[in-house]
């Protein structure tokens, strides 16, 4: 099943309309510890780690990183979307 995607601007008109999706941010533990940008509310989920985290559910959920090809946020948000948790 592909991984439906969001492009940062989606995100940012969807938070400015109120909207609240649950933000997991998925970034590789160099990129997130040196990032001077952490999204407001995102919930971290180092993505070796997505085993060991609840994830809520209901609602929209999206995962980001900082890698530019996505690479490391479409892996975690493919193994959520095999244990059928919605995610972009």
């Amino acid at each position: 099943m592909p991984v439906e995607r969001i492009t940062k601007e989606q995100l940012k008109a969807r938070l400015e309309q109120g909207d609240k999706p649950t933000i997991l941010d998925v970034r590789l533990k160099y990129a997130y510890e040196h990032s001077t940008v952490k999204l407001p509310g995102a919930i971290r989920v180092p993505p070796y780690a997505i085993e060991s985290v609840t994830i809520p559910s209901g609602g929209d959920i999206v995962a980001y990183d900082s890698d530019p090809n996505e690479l490391v946020s479409t892996r975690v948000a493919a193994e959520l979307l095999r244990k059928g948790i919605k995610v972009r």
